[in-house]
């Protein structure tokens, strides 16, 4: 069964899916993000087959993720690297990565720490915060809606938002504990 797309979807999220939410795609950024820029690194690091990489190698660079510039030193040889849409998805990586030590991996048994360069110190935990810098949680924010939403998902969110937030949390804490 082929899937749909996700492409035409009014949703930012289903929209970035499309782009970046196959897994290979995911371990290619990651690698990415590790410096990997030769097309038989990639394949080496991540035991990919090659139609597959250059598939996606080709698809992030369509999409404007990653460049394809000749290697230092001339030749033919190509190197992939980030773009700034590219570097913009590091905390989308890191967020994920975070989530998988803490809930698949567990803390103790992470395989990459994430260090500062210039301090050596583990980076903090990625978080949703407010314009003050306090961390937030998903009982503390609506989703309201922006300028693209059509009529059904205004019509979603005003409902939504209209409910007391003491109703919202509770229900959070609820469906949280199973409820």
């Amino acid at each position: 069964m082929r899937r749909k797309t996700f492409a035409r979807m009014n949703c930012s999220i289903a929209r970035a899916l499309e782009l970046v939410g196959e897994w290979w795609t995911m371990l290619i950024m990651r690698e990415a993000f590790l410096g990997t820029r030769r097309f038989r690194d990639f394949q080496r690091n991540l035991g990919i087959a090659r139609n597959i990489l250059s598939a996606r190698l080709k698809k992030l660079v369509a999409r404007g993720v990653l460049t394809r510039e000749a290697a230092p030193g001339g030749g033919r040889r190509l190197e992939y690297r980030l773009t700034e849409k590219g570097r913009a998805f590091f905390p989308v990586l890191m967020a994920l990565m975070q989530w998988g030590d803490q809930w698949i991996a567990g803390p103790d048994r992470a395989p990459v720490k994430v260090v500062e360069r210039a301090s050596g110190r583990e980076i903090a935990q990625v978080a949703v915060r407010a314009a003050d810098g306090r961390v937030l949680q998903p009982a503390e924010v609506a989703m309201v809606a922006g300028p693209g939403a059509g009529p059904a998902m205004r019509a979603r969110l005003a409902s939504r938002a209209a409910r007391p937030v003491a109703v919202r949390a509770r229900n959070h804490g609820a469906a949280r504990d199973g409820g």
